[in-house]
């Protein structure tokens, strides 16, 4: 009974519609609750969900609703290797003036805003991630503090409107509808549902690909597949290879050769690649690179975003 409860606090994890600036309307509250004097509560909620192999990772704050009161703290904590952020929006801003992330923004890069939440400005993050080699000058986790009641909003600048929180603030005293405990039972749930999600999404994907046709990960707004599918292609000198992006929210690169600084622009020629630096560029969701090899050999090749997860592939090429 108590699984079912939670379920219905859920979000779905894919989410559509314009986004906007939080409000600060009164939080909805339990009826019959009445208030009672407690200490101030520190709440954790999970940022990112990951596969053991961190081959898949999910875009979900879990929960994704949590109910807590005047005066309490909200903990987010890194749970993938994947990047993340949690960002309210100032009032006012829009989520579409933050798309698509800027890594060279330190607004969007960096912490911004204080530890206690004015219910108006800009607060932000940084970025985060559970592991160091991400690239990234990266936080595990971060506390806000909510002193005021109200509905409060926030994204990750990385993945926008698909992975969205709410934080919901009733007045000082207000008994809470759920215990912590509660809300990780239902964040274990959410996060075995993700990662199942992912696993399918990998073999319907992997159905697509062949020698000549590799996909660049996967994604669908709810779970993402950090691996080029198929990894490993045998082609003839002279054949051509597609790479494709054909998901939802992850950017990607096909890396050959060294790793340039600036990975987001493309290097080389890949209609004559004979072994060398090749950089795709900044493969966004919807985008092709074709590599036509023109000599026998076997070339590796990365996704200079997602390299640390172990997203490498390799083309071996015959006479």
């Amino acid at each position: 009974m108590i699984i079912a409860a939670l379920l219905a606090l859920a979000l779905p994890l894919a989410l559509s519609g314009p986004a906007s600036a939080q409000s600060q309307d009164q939080a909805p509250t339990t009826q019959g609750r009445q208030a009672q004097n407690h200490a101030p509560q520190t709440w954790s909620v999970q940022v990112g969900q990951e596969s053991r192999n961190q081959a898949i990772q999910g875009m979900a704050f879990l929960p994704s609703n949590i109910y807590v009161d005047a005066g309490d703290t909200v903990a987010w904590t890194a749970r993938s290797a994947e990047i993340h952020t949690v960002t309210f929006l100032a009032a006012g801003q829009s989520l579409a003036s933050t798309q698509p992330f800027n890594p060279a923004d330190p607004a969007q890069l960096f912490k911004q805003g204080g530890d206690s939440y004015d219910g108006h400005s800009y607060y932000n993050s940084g970025v985060m991630t559970n592991v160091t080699n991400s690239g990234f000058p990266a936080a595990t986790s971060y506390h806000l503090k909510f002193p005021t009641a109200g509905t409060f909003t926030y994204y990750c600048l990385v993945h926008g409107a698909m992975m969205k929180g709410t934080v919901h603030v009733a007045r000082a005293g207000t008994p809470y509808p759920f215990t912590q405990r509660q809300y990780d039972q239902l964040a274990t749930l959410q996060s075995l549902a993700i990662l199942w999600d992912g696993v399918k999404l990998w073999h319907a994907t992997a159905r697509l690909a062949d020698a000549h046709h590799v996909y660049t990960g996967a994604d669908d707004g709810t779970a993402m597949v950090m691996r080029f599918i198929q990894p490993t292609v045998k082609v003839r000198v002279g054949e051509t290879v597609t790479f494709i992006n054909n998901g939802m929210a992850a950017p990607h690169t096909v890396t050959f050769g060294a790793e340039p600084a600036n990975f987001l622009v493309p290097v080389g020629d890949p209609g004559t690649f004979a072994g060398g630096d090749l950089n795709s560029g900044l493969m966004l969701p919807g985008s092709t690179f074709k590599v036509t090899f023109t000599m026998a050999g076997t070339f590796t090749y990365l996704c200079a975003f997602h390299d640390y997860m172990g997203m490498v592939g390799t083309v071996v090429v015959g006479n």
